[in-house]
């Protein structure tokens, strides 16, 4: 049987022989990770990186292609490692992937981090003040 047929054939909780590794891998988890941070990271991270690098080194794949590479490497990266210098190292590395990708400096690149963030809390906070407001609207019903 094949690495990938045993991958496949995987239940949640079964252990996948990777390169004489027992690891569990969760490849639906990972796969719901991804797509969630698509769409939701992708977005702010394109409209942070085109209002601090510019429209022409910031596209929209580049930001889509930051948060798999961003999601994949850290997410393997933190399941070995933990603690706060493998998440200093992860920012890194999603640092150097905004540097990379929108071809910036390291100052721009945290400059574009920290405004997504900024970006990011605005549009959670409208998000939520309009659920509320349909949850409460349809609780007076």
């Amino acid at each position: 049987m094949t690495s990938l047929t045993k991958i496949l054939n995987a239940k949640k909780r079964d252990y996948v022989s990777v390169r004489c590794l027992d690891v569990p891998i969760n490849l639906d988890m990972l796969a719901i990770q991804l797509i969630v941070n698509i769409i939701i990271l992708s977005p702010v991270l394109w409209i942070s990186g085109w209002l601090l690098a510019g429209k022409d080194k910031a596209k929209f794949t580049d930001a889509i292609w930051i948060v798999v590479l961003g999601t994949v490497i850290g997410g393997a990266f933190q399941y070995f490692f933990s603690g706060l210098i493998a998440s200093l190292i992860v920012l890194f590395i999603w640092l150097a992937l905004v540097k990379h990708f929108f071809d910036t400096g390291w100052l721009r690149a945290l400059a574009i981090a920290i405004v997504a963030i900024l970006i990011w809390i605005v549009i959670a906070v409208i998000i939520g003040i309009i659920v509320g407001i349909a949850i409460i609207g349809t609780a007076l019903i």
